[in-house]
């Protein structure tokens, strides 16, 4: 393998340059009364959001999620970023956080009242929720938004307050508004965004506590639940922290809660494992470990031979269960290849051309080259697809996935795109000296 691209001018160009207009593309989702919205495929306001409601409503996620990468384009320099954020900060504040009982709803309607669920009719409030609320506060406050603090620090208060458990090392999943909570039910996927939230909080703040936080949830979910089942990771728990293999087996496309092994997280996690190891200090073998293997796993047996792509979810027999070309992995797929070629050494070229293979499947069949953004869904033989996505709702992932090739490997994509001052970063010396303790070429083999 010749060069990485990341080296490349014109790669790096590429990026930045798709970067951009993705932050273009997504500013409409800021509508003219200045409510978050999802978009189509267009860029238009979908009436009722993604998934399709019964009547409009602003979700928290949308929001939050809005506000970390807006950050992350004031960051890099891009006019009118600021005012997102700041419209993002406000909503995050006046419009979804309950000030009676405390912590943020995952849904409002117009008036700013919750919308209900079956199991929540007065709202909820999610572990998942208050992670991007976390990560939004976080990467607001790195850019310099003198809100964002008081936010960051009422969202870690709720986290410590009402999900976290320090005996178990992890968090809950679900709660009315009133906190009441939903079911006997605890997630993976809710605890990696907030091991995703805690390392940028841990920098944010200068605090080192959390990352010790993140550190914790990678021990339980990698080093513990995805090693002992050869990295195939257990995405649903019971109360005790008992893996629920056979969850949801009927709801095989639930966006959020799929039943079996979920390929875009065995890269996300593989990423944060080396994430974690900068934030504490210690990029230790079994961070590098976890991250190899699950990086190999997801590759191995989630990618489609004959059309490209990778699948959503594969069953405990390492055979596909749902087939489907979904955005979030790839993009994800991207992240882990540029962070695991610098961290663990490829000498063999293996991430380059997992890297460059991601990107020519993104770039040749999800990103929309007239419109902008990404389509979020294909079939299996790679057509545009709907349900359970819809227009083009996130800009999120592919973001990220322009922005950690870019920039110097650190525990959060807002400190890599800080600018840094006077002396190099600590994490570059983590960086070089797990680069001192690999193997040489030989070995690896």
């Amino acid at each position: 393998m010749s060069d990485a691209w990341t080296s490349a001018p014109g790669h790096r160009a590429y990026l930045l340059g798709e970067a951009l207009r993705l932050l273009e593309f997504f500013r409409a989702s800021v509508d003219a009364k200045g409510r978050f919205v999802e978009l189509d495929d267009d860029g238009r306001p979908m009436p009722t959001g993604c998934p399709p409601a019964p009547s409009p409503r602003q979700n928290l996620l949308t929001v939050a999620r809005a506000v970390h990468s807006y950050s992350l384009g004031e960051l890099l320099g891009v006019p009118g970023c600021a005012a997102i954020v700041e419209r993002g900060l406000e909503a995050l504040w006046t419009e979804h956080r309950d000030a009676s009982a405390g912590g943020y709803l995952d849904a409002v309607d117009a008036a700013g009242a919750p919308v209900g669920s079956a199991g929540a009719p007065g709202g909820s409030k999610s572990a998942y929720g208050h992670a991007f609320v976390v990560l939004a506060g976080s990467s607001a406050a790195t850019a310099g938004h003198d809100g964002a603090s008081e936010l960051l620090e009422d969202s870690l208060a709720v986290v410590e307050e009402r999900f976290w458990s320090e005996e178990d090392g992890a968090a809950s999943e679900a709660f009315s508004a009133e906190w009441v909570e939903l079911e006997p039910y605890r997630g993976a996927n809710s605890n990696m965004h907030l091991c995703e939230a805690f390392l940028a909080a841990a920098d944010a703040r200068g605090d080192a506590r959390l990352a010790l936080r993140a550190e914790r949830l990678a021990r339980r979910f990698l080093d513990m639940n995805a090693r002992e089942r050869g990295w195939l990771l257990p995405e649903h728990y019971d109360v005790g922290w008992r893996a629920l293999p056979e969850h949801n087996r009927e709801r095989p496309d639930d966006p959020f809660r799929p039943y079996g092994v979920t390929i875009g997280h065995l890269l996300e996690w593989a990423r944060l494992a080396i994430s974690v190891g900068l934030a504490t200090g210690r990029l230790e073998p079994w961070l590098l470990e976890c991250a190899a293997g699950l990086f190999d796993r997801a590759t191995t047996l989630g990618w489609d031979e004959v059309h490209g792509g990778l699948c959503y979810t594969i069953g405990w027999d390492g055979a596909a269960v749902d087939a489907d070309h979904y955005w979030w992995p790839v993009a994800e797929g991207i992240g882990a290849a540029s962070y695991l070629a610098r961290a663990l050494g490829d000498a063999e070229g293996t991430y380059e051309s997992w890297y460059r293979r991601f990107w020519e499947f993104a770039a040749t069949h999800l990103v929309d080259h007239e419109r902008g953004g990404w389509y979020p869904q294909l079939d299996e033989q790679n057509r545009h697809k709907v349900h359970p996505w819809y227009g083009k709702p996130d800009v999120y992932h592919a973001l990220q996935a322009c922005l950690l090739p870019l920039f110097p490997l650190a525990p959060s994509v807002a400190a890599a795109l800080r600018p840094a001052e006077g002396a190099a970063r600590p994490w570059e010396q983590v960086v070089a000296e797990a680069a001192g303790r690999r193997p040489g070429r030989k070995e690896q083999r």
